[in-house]
Formats: C-alpha cells, structure tokens, sequence
C-alpha cells in the first residue's frame, strides 16, 4: 500500500503496541503534578478553577550570560506561605494543602507550619472549604483529610507531643480520592460528597 504522497510503506517493521496497565501504581509522576493536571482538566471543563499559588520569592542576584538565558543565583522566600492551592467551586472558596509521603504508617506532621494551621482556621471560620490532599507512596494511595480533623490532630500533638496522624485515623477520617486518566486526583468528586449533600 502506498501513503497519499505516493511512498511505499515499509511492511518490514512492526509496530509494538504495549497493552495498557490495569495498575496504576508508580505513575511517575509526583502528587503536585497530579493535581496541576486535574486542575486544568477542571478548568478546560468549566467544573472549577483552582490554581497552585505561587510561592512569594525575593531575587535578588540575576546572572545574564547573554539576554535570552538569564540565572538566578541568589533568591529568599519574601514570607511564609500558607497553603498550596485555592479556588473557587459551586460558588464556595476552596483552599487546601497537597503533600507526599513514602511513610506506610502515618503522616509526619512536621510537615505542616503553625501559620498553615492558623490559616486553615481562618478560612474554616470564614465559611471556606478546607482540607489536606495526603499521599502514601508506598502504598500509591491519595486521601483527602478534612482541615477539621487535621486541625483536632494538630492540638492533641501540641498537648500529647505525638507527632503523627495514624495512616488508620486518615483512612477512617478521609475519603480515598480516585484516580481517573483525566482528573488524576479527582477530588471533587469528595468535595461533593462531603461538603455538598
């Protein structure tokens, strides 16, 4: 058979189509990827828009070997962030924190700020959705933690000094978050069965 520009096809070589995996497990890809990827899929569907919030940098030393390749050699966060995420969804503010951990048994809350938790106090008081978007690696498991017990986890550390949540307290107090191939971490999904009954 020839091609519409008149060239033979070369029969000789086979194309290999590898069969999809029915696992989804080492995708790769980290948690924040994910969820940028989800984002835009919501935001393309008209479903929401979340964005990441950028990070407030100081730069203060640029090397400019030539104009078109600038290097920053020299930059400081300008303040403490508060949370990775925020947005808008049926009307209601969204806000909320993404991490990962290879931890099998718990969640090391050395991983949250004290103004992180002031700030997802403020936004629960406000009226806002809050909540941790928490990965196990190891066991390639993506949980949505409402702020509400994360912040009943966070006194009981500062009065009892345990310094972790149970991977059993997320799984009974979160919600496993699907993966689907387009919204990876599709969280609203939980968004609307927790917050939208």
């Amino acid at each position: 058979m020839n091609y519409p520009n008149g060239q033979k096809r070369n029969t000789a070589t086979k194309q290999v189509i590898k069969p999809l995996s029915t696992h989804y497990g080492n995708r790769g890809m980290s948690l924040e990827k994910d969820i940028n990827i989800t984002n835009t899929y919501y935001l393309q569907t008209n479903r929401a828009v979340i964005h990441k919030k950028p990070t407030p940098v100081q730069i203060v030393d640029v090397h400019y070997p030539r104009r078109s390749a600038a290097v920053i050699k020299e930059a400081y966060f300008k303040q403490a962030s508060t949370t990775d995420y925020n947005g808008i969804y049926r009307s209601k503010y969204i806000d909320f924190e993404a991490k990962e951990t290879k931890n099998k048994t718990s969640f090391p809350l050395a991983n949250i700020q004290d103004h992180q938790i002031k700030h997802m106090e403020a936004v629960l008081q406000h009226g806002g959705i809050c909540f941790f978007i928490i990965r196990f690696a190891a066991n390639d498991e993506t949980f949505l933690y409402p702020a509400k017990y994360l912040l009943m986890d966070w006194k009981h550390h500062l009065k009892n000094g345990r310094k972790s949540i149970p991977y059993h307290r997320i799984q009974q107090n979160g919600v496993l978050i699907p993966f689907k191939f387009q919204a990876r971490v599709d969280y609203l999904s939980v968004v609307d069965r927790l917050y939208f009954k």
